[in-house]
C-alpha cells in the first residue's frame, strides 16, 4: 500500500518551537489504575535527608538563610518574547521556552528516561472503564490557583470540555465524547479504547473555569496575566526576557525562588552564557560540549538521555516527495552513521530499525517480525538510483528526470541556527546529489520554519519525534490523521487503514498485545516512508550545579534532564540549594 496512493489532503491552515520540545506520558498495562510515583513522597524523602537549614521557597524569608539565587534557563533560542502565556498555543515563546509548564499543570507527569515511572500530579489516581473507552481521574484536594482561589474537579472537567468543543485546542486529537464530574472525580469518555494513550490524555494543562469561561476565543486568548496551579507566577517582562517568581500558594515544596528566561539571538550567545556561568540550565546541541563545558568543572553536568527518534519528514502533498520511489531513494541515499557521528557530534546514534521504534528505550516492544525491518546505516547511492530507474526516472547530466521532463529537485529546509540539523542537511544534500537527486539545503528562521511546517510549505525537513514513554504515542504523533499539523503528522498523512492500526494499538492493555499490534505500523513506516528515520534523538541537558544540586543523570533518572516542557517542572521541584 503506497503512501502516494492514500495520502489525502488535510487542512494546512493551522499554525512547535524548541530544539527538543518534550511531551511525554505513559499508560497502564492492565484495566486498573497503576499507582503513580507520588512526587510528594519523593520530595518528602529527599527533604528528610537535607540539612535542617534548607527551607522551601515558600519560606525563604527565614532569618537563618538567604534565598538561593535565581535559576537561569534556556530551552529555545528566542530572539524576542511576548507577554502571552496561552497554554494551548504550541508556537508561543512561553511554550517553547518552557514557561507555561511552570505555570500550568497536567493531571500526571512522566519520565521518558525511565519509561515505567508515572508521577501523580493534579490527579492522585485513575481507573480505566468500559474496556478502555473511559477513564476516571481522582482530583487532588487542597490545591489553589496562584490567585488564591481553590482548584477543583470542576476546573478539570471544564478544561477537557474545552478540548471536546474546540478542535484548535485539541492538537493531540483526543476522541473525547463526554466529560462528567462527580465530587472530586472526573470521567472522560472516548469513542474508542485508549489504554495506550494516557500520555496525551493526562498531558493537558488545566485552566481555571472562573477565568476561561469568561473569555472569547480560547485559541487566540493572550493570557497575559496567567492564573495556574504551578510552582511559579509571572513576575516581569522586558525585551531581554521574562522572569517568573515562586507561587506562594503552591501545593508542593519548591526551593527555587525565581526562574529567568533570557532571550539569546544566536546559539553562540546561548553557549557563551552557559560557559561563563550566566546560564544555569540549557538544552542545546553544542558541538564539542564535552570538552568546552563537561570537562572544565565538577559542577558542569551533561546528560543526553536517548528518548526519541529523529526523522526527515517528506511533504506527502507536494512533488516530488509525494512519490514513493523518491522517498525510498532518499532513505537509501542518506548516511545515518555520518549524521550521528558528524552532524550530531557522536551524541546521537543511527537508527537501526526501519520501523522507527526508539531504541533501546522501547526494546521490549521489538518483536521478531519488527526486527526483520532492516535499514541502511550508511549511504547506498547505487541502490537509490536503481529504485528511481525502476520507477521510470532517467539520468540526464547527472540528475534524474521523469517522463514529463521534470527534474528531480529537492529542497531540505531547517532553521540555520539549529546547527546540528543544518549540518545533517548538508551531509544529506551531498549524498542525495551523488545518487542523482538535485538537492539543496535551505536555511530558515525559527519562526519561518514553524510557520512553513504548519502550513505545509516545504518539501523535506528534519524534525524530532514526540518524546513519550509509550510507542503508541510515537506512531500516533507521526501518522495519526487526527493530529494537528502544528503538533505532529508534519508529512500530512491521511490514511484510514493507518488510523485503524493506531486504534488497535491504543486498545491493547498489555505490553505483549501492544508490541504485536505495533508491527503493521512499523511495516508501514519501513515500506512506505511517510517519515524517514535518521538517528535516535537525545534530550540535551547542560547544567551548572554551583547553586543547585540533585540534577538528573544517568544514575539518577527521575527525569530526562531537558529544560523543555513539561519535564522542566519535575526537575526544578527536585532541585535543592547547595548548602
Amino acid at each position: 500500500m503506497s503512501v502516494s496512493n492514500v495520502a489525502g489532503s488535510k487542512n494546512p491552515n493551522t499554525s512547535q518551537r524548541a530544539r527538543r520540545i518534550l511531551s511525554h506520558r505513559s499508560h497502564p498495562k492492565d484495566h486498573k489504575r497503576i499507582a503513580g510515583v507520588s512526587l510528594i513522597a519523593t520530595l518528602g524523602l529527599i527533604l528528610s535527608a537535607c540539612s535542617s537549614t534548607t527551607s522551601s521557597v515558600n519560606t525563604t524569608t527565614s532569618k537563618t538563610s538567604a534565598p538561593p539565587p535565581p535559576l537561569v534557563m534556556e530551552s529555545s533560542q528566542e530572539s524576542s518574547v511576548n507577554q502571552t502565556f496561552n497554554p494551548f498555543e504550541a508556537n508561543s515563546a512561553s511554550t517553547t521556552l518552557g514557561m507555561n509548564s511552570l505555570i500550568y499543570e497536567p493531571l500526571l507527569q512522566f519520565d521518558p528516561a525511565n519509561t515505567g515511572k508515572i508521577y501523580d500530579w493534579l490527579a492522585t489516581g485513575y481507573t480505566w472503564g468500559s474496556g478502555g473507552r473511559s477513564i476516571t481521574f481522582t482530583i487532588r484536594q487542597g490545591v489553589k490557583w496562584n490567585n488564591g482561589a481553590p482548584f477543583s474537579a470542576a476546573d478539570v472537567a471544564y478544561t477537557y470540555n474545552l478540548l471536546k468543543s474546540n478542535a484548535n485546542l485539541n492538537t493531540s486529537g483526543l476522541p473525547i465524547t463526554g466529560v462528567t464530574q462527580s465530587g472530586n472525580s472526573v470521567t472522560l469518555d472516548f469513542s474508542s479504547p485508549q489504554y495506550d494513550n494516557l500520555q496525551a490524555i493526562a498531558s493537558v494543562y488545566i485552566v481555571p473555569k472562573s477565568i476561561w469561561s469568561k473569555i472569547g476565543n480560547p485559541a487566540t486568548y493572550a493570557d497575559s496575566d496567567p492564573v495556574g496551579t504551578g510552582p511559579f507566577v509571572f513576575s516581569n517582562y522586558n525585551a531581554s526576557g521574562i522572569t517568573l517568581k515562586a507561587n506562594p500558594n503552591y501545593w508542593q515544596a519548591n526551593h527555587v525562588p525565581e526562574v529567568i528566561f533570557p532571550t539569546y539571538a544566536s546559539s553562540s550567545a546561548a553557549e557563551s552564557a552557559l560557559i561563563n556561568g550566566t546560564a544555569t540550565w540549557e538544552g542545546n546541541f553544542i558541538p564539542g560540549i564535552q570538552q568546552s563545558f563537561g570537562a572544565t568543572s565538577k559542577n558542569h553536568l551533561l546528560y543526553f538521555a536517548p528518548v526519541n527518534t529523529n526523522a526527515f519528514f517528506p511533504n506527502l502533498n507536494t512533488f516530488p516527495t509525494n512519490q514513493l520511489a523518491v522517498r525510498k531513494a532518499i532513505s537509501l541515499a542518506i548516511n545515518r552513521t555520518l549524521i550521528g557521528k558528524i552532524g550530531e557530534s557522536g551524541l546521537e546514534s543511527p537508527v537501526t530499525n526501519a520501523g522507527g521504534l526508539t531504541l533501546p528505550a522501547f526494546s521490549q516492544y521489538l518483536t521478531p517480525a519488527a526486527k526483520k525491518l532492516t535499514i541502511n546505516e550508511t549511504s547506498d547511492p547505487a541502490a537509490a538510483r536503481k529504485v528511481l530507474e525502476n520507477a521510470g526516472w532517467h539520468l540526464q547530466n547527472g540528475f534524474f528526470y521523469n517522463s514529463q521532463g521534470q527534474e528531480l529537485k529537492l529542497q531540505i529546509s531547517d532553521p540555520s541556527n539549529y546547527s546540528d540539523y543544518y549540518s545533517d542537511d548538508g551531509l544529506a544534500v551531498q549524498e542525495l546529489r551523488a545518487a542523482g537527486i538535485d538537492a539543496v539545503r535551505v536555511g530558515d528562521s525559527d519562526n519561518g520554519w514553524y510557520a512553513d511546517i504548519a502550513d505545509g510549505n516545504f518539501q523535506l525537513t528534519q524534525h524530532w519525534s514526540l518524546t513519550s514513554v509509550n510507542p503508541y504515542n510515537l506512531y500516533d504523533n507521526w501518522l495519526g490523521s487526527n493530529i494537528s499539523s502544528s503538533a505532529g503528522n508534519f508529512e500530512r498523512l491521511n490514511n484510514s487503514s493507518v488510523d485503524a492500526m493506531l486504534a488497535n494499538v491504543a486498545a491493547q492493555s498489555t505490553t505483549t498485545g501492544e508490541a504485536k499490534a505495533l508491527v503493521p505500523l512499523e511495516q508501514f513506516v519501513a515500506n512506505n516512508y511517510p517519515i524517514i528515520p535518521t538517528v535516535y534523538g537525545a534530550a540535551f541537558m547542560e547544567a551548572n550545579s554551583t547553586n543547585y544540586t540533585n540534577w538528573p543523570s544517568p544514575t539518577n533518572t527521575y527525569e530526562s534532564g531537558s529544560p523543555n516542557a513539561p519535564t522542566n517542572e519535575v526537575v526544578i521541584l527536585h532541585l535543592r540549594p547547595r548548602s
